[in-house]
């Protein structure tokens, strides 16, 4: 606790694709252990290090237990904001490593190997609260940034936009959100696939279902340990909250999955119309994060001021990337030589995060 905390950032490398092995891609990005990756091609002879590194036959467990998911989940139960987003190229992946199958519903729920880090969090945080014999609360809120605008993916009726606020003690909040109870993993997968089913998505060359949003579910985390006769000054100081006699005070932790849109070249994509601007809307965004990022990376005396306000997005992200959160970060590419460009500038992305700093 306050601390200098460093990003951590693990990369995973998706299978190629049965239509990539049919047109004769060439597979350019070999693992080679310990953390570190290798990029072999024509003009391009590179080797990254990442805290650790996925290859293409890696399960989803070996993905939730090397990276530090469980851990995650942990802090947040102990009143730590944390935070886990996927990042990449549309069609590395992001998604399938957050949640799964897309192809799931409340009918066919996904096959429990192939399930993502969100659900398996889910049931980490629901045995944690009962082996804690600790009271806690939980609720969800899950919204979608579409074209700069914020939208709750689990009000009822059509979405609306959701104006974003700021305030000393709050920092950046979305204004009217909708926040849901939940004290079951049927509840809250039904919620993930509740407002999943409402994102906006499209087919385009690259992807059959390509997000056309960045989506964040925040789990709100309350607990008030009991304990029988306190000492006089125990429990959990500093924090501001009282407690009843007999209870230490409570503490109020976050765990926040951010599904990010893919980066994408338009031309690639063959977007025309409104998908044209969608992809323009995400690419701005996901320049304004990774302009944040470049001046995070920099030691803390050199930092300039870090622009947040530029787009919706590094509002929100604001306290997961360089204020009190805790945050793990997981690069998702092709393997592809088809995919080198984008490959290459998420690999450069991710290595520039490991140089972030924050104080939980």
């Amino acid at each position: 606790e306050g601390r200098e905390t460093r990003l951590r950032v693990v990369l995973r490398v998706r299978p190629l694709t049965c239509t990539e092995t049919r047109r004769g891609d060439q597979r350019v990005v070999h693992s080679l252990g310990d953390g570190a990756v290798h990029v072999s091609a024509a003009r391009h002879d590179a080797t990254f290090g990442f805290s650790a590194v996925f290859d293409t036959g890696a399960s989803q467990e070996a993905v939730f237990e090397g990276s530090g998911m469980r851990q995650l989940v942990e802090l947040a139960i102990d009143g730590f904001s944390c935070t886990a987003f996927a990042f990449g190229q549309t069609g590395s992946g992001k998604t399938y490593t957050l949640m799964g199958p897309l192809a799931q519903s409340d009918t066919q729920p996904a096959s429990p190997a192939l399930l993502g880090l969100m659900q398996r969090s889910f049931t980490c945080l629901l045995d944690q609260s009962r082996s804690r014999g600790s009271d806690l609360a939980l609720s969800a809120s899950y919204l979608e940034i579409y074209n700069e605008q914020i939208r709750d993916l689990l009000s009822p009726g059509p979405p609306c936009s959701l104006p974003l606020r700021w305030s000393k003690t709050r920092g950046f909040y979305v204004e009217n959100q909708l926040s849901v109870e939940f004290d079951s993993l049927e509840a809250i997968v039904s919620l993930l696939l509740q407002g999943s089913q409402r994102r906006r998505t499209s087919a385009h060359a690259l992807n059959r279902h390509s997000s056309r949003s960045h989506a964040l579910l925040t789990i709100h985390i309350r607990s008030r340990a009991v304990s029988a006769h306190p000492a006089p000054g125990e429990g959990w100081g500093g924090s501001g909250l009282s407690a009843g006699a007999g209870a230490c005070p409570s503490k109020q932790g976050t765990l926040c999955f951010v599904d990010l849109a893919g980066s994408e070249r338009v031309k690639e994509t063959g977007s025309s119309g409104e998908l044209s601007v969608e992809a323009n809307s995400i690419n701005r965004s996901l320049l304004a994060l990774g302009h944040c990022i470049s001046l995070l990376a920099k030691p803390r005396g050199k930092r300039t001021h870090i622009p947040y306000r530029d787009s919706k997005l590094t509002r929100l992200l604001a306290r997961s990337l360089g204020g009190s959160g805790i945050t793990l970060m997981v690069a998702c590419i092709s393997p592809s030589s088809r995919c080198l460009s984008e490959t290459l500038s998420t690999l450069h992305y991710a290595s520039r995060a490991r140089r972030v700093t924050t104080r939980p």
